[in-house]
């Protein structure tokens, strides 16, 4: 007998329940006009005024996959370029990329990031230099290129990180503390303990904002569906006092799955382009760095890597089991850089791998230990930036009519996957819905 067969024979009475598709009412506004709203934030500030012409102005640029990105960023160049400066873009991700100024380079094209694309040279490397050190002696390291500018202008998108929680998380704060620090400032942030980032951020950040020539950030809020949902100029002076009202404006536009607990969370897909760890904390309530929280699910399966993330499976330890897959797709060259630079090694862990898609559903439930008297409690999501419509199962069924902003179908469906295991869709199994007890199970 293969080990394989030995491992299905283990699952085969694993019955995989019958779901109920929900729709959830998620804000989902956003700007139309991507260039009138960043040349509006521009004018309502008049944060050009203090750039002179022939001024040489860094624009820094991030890894994340923020929505429109390339028109914004092509946007200011144009404001800039009208007033006589010099613009220039150089990536600001800390370890990403490989850690690499090649790496970091072919992450922005990925992106639409390219000389070509927006008219002004990219200059990536990965030296930085010594601009002083924090009150409380936190050396701040900057990237050299950009310290040869006139002016840095952060942009970057604001809204709560997945590893730490306070008033700074993801903005433009951390823009200047860990991506303007690449790999070196980066790895001096992390290395003090997640506990402390917020603070930390802050404090470099500061340290940046009182050196550095900076006349204003780019602040972007996205929407729950990774939709622009505003962009702002922030004057430097008053990025500190700012910031943190944005990010609870962010906050608020930031789903969670709407369970007060559950048993299993069968994810199809994760990845960079998602999430900066593949499944947003924030979304299933699990962190590497901050534990459980709500809708402490007791397991996490993912299907796949998305390709956007090019190998980088940092997140992956947030799961119980992923793939074969997946598996194959990850690449330890994209994803350690993160965990080293880190000092974060949770989220790279290799959960469980199963065969197929069909087995790993089938270890998540063999291997739950909290279902209830309804049944097994389940959310089965594409990825957590999608959420206006997932699938529940049976013993969720109650609870959903109860939530407000939750739209539940009354039509059982079956999930159905290919002969290879794999995945393929819902399909409508009656046209009402049993009695709440029946539970339907496909094995």
């Amino acid at each position: 007998m293969s080990k394989i067969k030995s491992i299905e024979n283990l699952l085969q009475d694993a019955g995989i329940p019958a779901f109920y598709k929900v729709k959830y009412n998620i804000c989902s506004d956003e700007i139309v006009n991507i260039e009138a709203a960043v040349l509006g934030a521009l004018q309502q500030e008049d944060a050009l005024s203090t750039v002179h012409a022939g001024a040489r102005v860094a624009i820094t640029a991030g890894s994340r996959e923020v929505n429109h990105i390339d028109v914004i960023l092509k946007t200011l160049i144009g404001a800039l370029t009208a007033r006589g400066a010099k613009p220039f873009i150089i990536p600001a991700m800390g370890s990403h990329g490989g850690a690499t100024a090649e790496g970091q380079k072919k992450m922005l094209e990925q992106l639409n990031i390219t000389s070509g694309s927006m008219g002004v040279p990219v200059v990536s490397s990965m030296e930085t230099v010594k601009i002083g050190s924090t009150d409380t002696g936190i050396p701040v390291q900057v990237a050299k290129d950009a310290l040869a500018a006139d002016y840095i202008i952060p942009v970057g998108r604001i809204k709560p990180h997945t590893d730490f929680k306070g008033r700074y998380e993801s903005g433009l704060m951390k823009m200047m503390a860990i991506g303007l620090g690449k790999q070196q400032g980066a790895a001096v942030c992390h290395k003090l303990g997640i506990a402390n980032m917020s603070q930390n951020v802050l404090a470099i950040g500061k340290k940046v904002l009182e050196t550095c020539s900076i006349p204003f950030g780019i602040g972007i809020i996205e929407n729950a569906f990774h939709g622009t949902y505003r962009i702002v100029a922030v004057p430097a002076e008053k990025i500190e006092q700012e910031e943190p009202k944005l990010l609870e404006e962010a906050k608020a536009l930031v789903p969670v799955i709407p369970f007060e607990k559950i048993d299993i969370i069968v994810c199809e897909e994760m990845g960079k382009d998602i999430s900066g760890t593949g499944i947003d904390s924030n979304v299933v309530g699990r962190s590497s760095s901050l534990g459980v929280s709500r809708p402490y699910a007791e397991k996490i399966g993912v299907f796949r890597l998305t390709e956007k993330s090019h190998g980088n499976a940092n997140g992956m330890g947030l799961a119980d089991c992923i793939t074969r897959r997946f598996l194959e797709t990850l690449e330890f060259e994209q994803t350690y850089p993160n965990a080293i630079t880190s000092a974060e090694t949770n989220a790279v862990k290799i959960p469980a791998v199963m065969e197929t898609d069909e087995l790993c559903v089938k270890f998540l439930i063999k291997t739950c230990t909290g279902s209830g008297r309804d049944g097994l409690r389940i959310v089965w999501i594409k990825n957590t930036l999608s959420l206006d419509d997932f699938y529940i199962s049976g013993g969720l069924y109650k609870e959903a009519l109860r939530i407000h902003d939750l739209k539940t179908e009354d039509t059982p469906h079956r999930v159905t996957f290919d002969s290879k295991g794999c995945y393929m869709q819902f399909q409508s199994i009656l046209q009402r819905r049993p009695d709440i007890t029946e539970i339907i199970y496909e094995k």
